[in-house]
């Protein structure tokens, strides 16, 4: 139980899930056979990398359109996030190329990489304590060691995002959005495992009743 506490808290605080949303809506409008449709008199293109790459962009204003209208705000990730599906998407239809959208990964990945390490060195506490200290209390070496851990998986996120998007053309997609979320949940389940070693009972009195003593 106590560590499907800490997987659940991980995956709640980790605002790259909110990807997957609109990543499966791309996945399905990708995998559709590209047919023309006509739309307000013009010929539209349902299906394809292009069609997906438009889906993305639209679901991704929406979802973030969402949590911006029921939260009053987007966390810091979540916008850069949303930016770079913007500027990607856009660079990807202006110029009828998908090298563009298969940058996005591996850059937001480097990004989020890039600022879990300043958080190394800048301020009195690395991100990862920022993020998770109101949840969990653990010492200072452990959430230094913890924000390491994030560091080394964004970086290799972003390096297993660039190779297989320019190597294996057939299945970058299916890596895209498959692979990245079975990485998350393998990364997610290992520091579960982490923190379940160094988690303890704030009051070991409490949960051992006969260790008390009578004044």
């Amino acid at each position: 139980m106590l560590l499907c506490r800490y997987i659940l808290l991980l995956a709640a605080i980790v605002k790259q899930f909110i990807d997957f949303i609109p990543l499966l809506l791309f996945f399905v409008v990708y995998k559709i056979e590209p047919q023309t449709h006509e739309l307000l008199g013009h010929s539209v293109v349902i299906g394809g990398i292009f069609s997906a790459t438009a889906m993305l962009i639209i679901s991704s204003l929406v979802v973030y359109g969402f949590l911006y209208f029921k939260q009053g705000k987007l966390e810091k990730s979540q916008w850069l996030t949303l930016l770079a599906c913007l500027v990607f998407g856009s660079l990807t239809l202006a110029f009828h190329s998908e090298t563009f959208l298969k940058w996005k990964a591996p850059v937001v990945n480097w990004l989020f990489a890039l600022a879990f390490l300043g958080s190394q060195f800048i301020g009195e506490r690395p991100l990862i304590q920022r993020i998770m200290g109101h949840a969990l209390s653990l010492p200072q070496p452990i959430w230094r060691k913890l924000n390491v851990a994030w560091i080394i998986f964004f970086i290799f996120c972003g390096a297993a995002n660039l190779y297989v998007a320019f190597t294996y053309q057939d299945f970058w997609v299916d890596f895209k959005v498959f692979g990245s979320l079975g990485m998350t949940v393998l990364f997610l389940v290992g520091q579960g495992l982490f923190l379940a070693k160094h988690m303890h009972d704030p009051d070991p009195a409490a949960s051992n009743p006969t260790s008390k003593t009578e004044d």
